[in-house]
């Protein structure tokens, strides 16, 4: 629970990089560090605050953006989530010339990526973290010579990525076990799957739709090959589960310490 600096900024520390941390942009002062140092292009990546046009009109080649989803769908805040919870079969990074508005900037560059049914949220993360480091780099020479073309976001298909909010991943068992499947993806990394089992909390890691059918909340079986638990349409093979305070399990360890039974029901986390 400890504060730790970004891996960005300990690789800028461990080369002499200057690094300010100022809380926006807002003022000429919180400026000031980026005026002296003349830039050609400020480039953002998951800054998480909207840049003021006095902090735009800096550099003299603009400012960029590296977004994680194909624009104008999922400009916001959790666009790589938002993408695994509508069920989206591709995503992928797009370069974005940045404007006063939400994402709202011309496009420079665009790649897409397939979203694999085992894609969490943080295996996409990286995926396209190193799609979009590659497309800055090859873009930032192209922009300098003026060969990169400004293309309009299309004004159809716009899309909102909005922030994550923890209730969000708390499991409701009447949905289908195609949404929780998603969700459970989704919130991993963080926060995970959130459920309850006899008044505890439970965090659901990995989990798969299976046939299956009954009362929702159920468990239909609970074995070291998953924990088949009743869902509003089909069932959920949970895989690796994780009690409060304690370590992420397989199925098989989890049943050693925490025995369910058939017939036993999961609760609607609160």
């Amino acid at each position: 629970m400890a504060m730790q600096s970004s891996p960005v900024k300990q690789r800028a520390l461990q080369h002499g990089l200057p690094v300010h941390q100022p809380q926006n942009l807002k003022t000429d002062e919180s400026r000031q560090a980026i005026i002296e140092a003349h830039p050609d292009v400020m480039v953002v990546a998951a800054y998480g605050l909207i840049l003021p046009q006095a902090a735009l009109d800096i550099p003299r080649l603009g400012c960029i953006n590296i977004h994680a989803s194909l624009l104008p769908r999922w400009r916001g805040a959790a666009p790589i989530q938002r993408a695994i919870l509508a069920g989206d079969r591709e995503t992928g990074v797009t370069l974005m010339r940045m404007e006063a508005g939400l994402d709202t900037g011309p496009m420079l560059a665009r790649e897409t990526l397939p979203i694999n049914e085992n894609d969490t949220a943080g295996t996409l993360h990286d995926k396209l973290s190193a799609l979009g480091a590659r497309m800055i780099v090859e873009a930032l020479p192209r922009l300098e010579r003026g060969e990169l073309r400004e293309e309009a976001q299309p004004a159809e298909g716009v899309t909102y990525a909005a922030k994550l909010d923890k209730a969000e991943a708390k499991l409701d068992w009447r949905k289908p076990a195609s949404d929780l499947a998603r969700a459970i993806r989704a919130f991993n990394p963080a926060p995970g799957g959130v459920a309850r089992f006899q008044g505890q909390i439970v965090k659901i890691w990995q989990a798969a739709p299976c046939p299956g059918q009954g009362e929702p909340g159920t468990i239909l079986r609970a074995s070291g090959e998953g924990i088949l638990i009743a869902c509003g349409e089909g069932a959920l093979c949970l895989a690796e589960l994780q009690k409060s305070g304690g370590k992420r399990l397989s199925a098989r360890d989890f049943l050693l310490g925490t025995p369910l039974r058939p017939g036993e029901r999961f609760e609607q986390a609160s």
